[in-house]
């Protein structure tokens, strides 16, 4: 199953939710169906996406209480879930936008009732400092922003107080979809710059403050232990939320969140282990909410700069000897779309796509000989954060891979520096989950296995045939030439296989029955704009 049949559209109006009645409620406190209770592993820590360290938690931060440019347009799932089109955006902040006849210009036109939640006018100069922010901070902000050709400060021009323009330093299709996600978000510049002490981009306010104009606003922030949320009553770039209080409560305990749900005490929990998700679809009375992430996968990289797996024969062998069916059951509990046994060319021109690797020992010691490479002992490096998945994983490709002679030692890293490491480039074997927010084919091969090295290629995999083919889809306007150079690395990763892929993942939610309107979004975190309760 591939995340384009999984979705079915449906139109815009349906997905809207009627205000009226609620802004006539405004100065009441909050009922019980306007309070949401979430239960997660761990909060934000730190309230700016866009600064160096920010955690996987603080997307919700950006995608809730800021505003971007632009929304991908939403898509209905089922009757419990929308998702989102890739191809298609809808205004946020901009009300409208232009694209030059030449296609290397956007002119954005800003909402005239927008405002911070300082009250103060959203203007086009605040775009800019924003977008020039994002792109001249460093770490993950900036590498996001370049993936879409978003580089400069110049490409960003404030024309008056309502129009901005963006200048396209070459023709990408990434770059519109790119500001789209949660990196790109407006700050209250003048607010930010007040209280900058000096440091031209407000980092360590920005850090601990919301400057922003989004849906909501942060009432409270105790690291560790919960975040609060409260509705901006004056937010005018969609239709105002129903609830008007979040809770988001820090249980690092899995079993207890699941007990929380089961008890009725707790609203919608994301984060659980696979076996919880499986046992509560199973059971029915609380809601399981599951869409297959898209551009993801979970996969065994293989360090293809160093011996002895710069030995393609030896990848391969170890590809064919992966224990793919008992990883699907016994560690992600069938909760995702398997990544082998795929035919020898690939099925479809999109990703992911399954590989043509099966468990078959009688190949993989074919392949093992083939390879020259004798017995030998190596590490295998995995994350204790993900541990639920990635420790059974583990155990089973150290078993699996003991008949031909390679002995694994299993190598768990604390979660908070799992990342450390990876970009060390050193570990011969590591599990990982990669995600692309922005779901094309080219997108995921050029930060994985493009010979610029970027933090996410975990195996330092280097071809140049790879790279003349991955940056001959990025940026061809001809489909057919898209096409030939898709097909092309496609079929050359799964010939060199420095990544074994095992699955997609699914992204699991679980919520009461009398919780509606869940929006899933590329970077994975809640959107309390459309939840309903009761």
């Amino acid at each position: 199953m591939d995340r384009r049949d999984f979705l079915k559209a449906v139109p815009a109006a349906a997905l809207g939710v009627a205000a009226p009645a609620i802004r006539s409620a405004q100065a009441q406190a909050p009922t019980r169906n306007e309070t949401l209770l979430l239960v997660q592993e761990y909060g934000p820590n730190s309230l700016d996406m866009q600064g160096l360290g920010s955690s996987q938690p603080v997307n919700g931060v950006a995608l809730n209480c800021y505003d971007r440019l632009v929304s991908f347009k939403r898509q209905r799932v089922d009757d419990v879930t929308t998702s989102f089109d890739i191809n298609a955006l809808e205004p946020e902040l901009a009300e409208s936008w232009q694209e030059a006849s030449d296609g290397m210009s956007v002119t954005f036109k800003l909402r005239a009732d927008a405002r911070f939640h300082s009250g103060r006018s959203v203007t086009a100069r605040d775009v800019k400092w924003s977008l020039d922010r994002a792109v001249s901070i460093g770490g993950f902000a900036t590498t996001q922003m370049n993936a879409g050709s978003l580089e400069k400060p110049d490409q960003f021009v404030a024309v008056d107080d309502k129009t901005f323009r963006i200048d396209f330093l070459r023709r990408d299709k990434l770059t519109m979809p790119n500001l789209a996600v949660t990196i790109p978000f407006v700050f209250d510049s003048e607010l930010a710059i007040r209280n900058s002490g000096g440091d031209v981009w407000a980092k360590e306010y920005l850090k601990n403050n919301i400057a922003g104009g989004g849906a909501y606003k942060v009432e409270a922030w105790r690291p560790g232990t919960e975040t609060i949320y409260v509705r901006n009553d004056d937010w005018k770039s969609g239709p105002l939320p129903r609830l008007r209080r979040i809770i988001a409560r820090d249980i690092p305990s899995p079993s207890t969140r699941r007990a929380l749900l089961e008890r009725g005490d707790a609203d919608i929990s994301y984060g659980l282990p696979p076996k919880d998700f499986s046992d509560l679809a199973a059971a029915g009375r609380i809601r399981v909410s599951a869409v297959p992430v898209p551009n993801a996968i979970w996969y065994v990289a293989l360090n293809s700069a160093n011996p002895p797996f710069n030995n393609v024969k030896l990848r391969q062998a170890v590809a064919w000897a992966m224990p793919y069916e008992q990883i699907m059951q016994a560690s992600l509990f069938g909760r995702g779309v398997p990544m082998f046994g795929g035919p020898s060319t690939p099925a479809r021109l999109t990703w992911p796509v399954p590989f043509p690797y099966a468990s078959n020992i009688a190949r993989a010691r074919a392949l093992m000989a083939e390879s020259g490479v004798g017995p030998f002992t190596t590490s295998l490096l995995f994350d204790a954060g993900s541990g639920t998945i990635a420790e059974p994983m583990a155990v089973l490709v150290k078993e699996a891979l003991a008949p031909l002679g390679i002995t694994v030692e299993l190598n768990k890293i604390p979660g908070a520096n799992f990342r450390g490491e990876l970009n060390k480039k050193t570990a011969p074997m590591a599990i990982y989950r990669f995600g692309g927010w922005l779901d094309w084919p080219d997108y995921f091969f050029f930060w994985n296995y493009h010979g610029n090295n970027s933090i996410f290629n975990i195996p330092s995999y280097q071809n140049p045939a790879m790279d003349r083919l991955i940056d001959a889809a990025r940026f061809t306007q001809d489909p057919a030439v898209y096409a030939q150079n898709v097909r092309g690395f496609l079929e050359l990763g799964m010939h060199d296989v420095p990544f074994i892929p095992i699955a997609q993942p699914f992204h699991d939610v679980a919520m009461q029955r009398s919780i509606g309107g869940y929006q899933f979004w590329p970077c994975r975190e809640p959107d309390f704009r459309y939840l309903t309760k009761g």
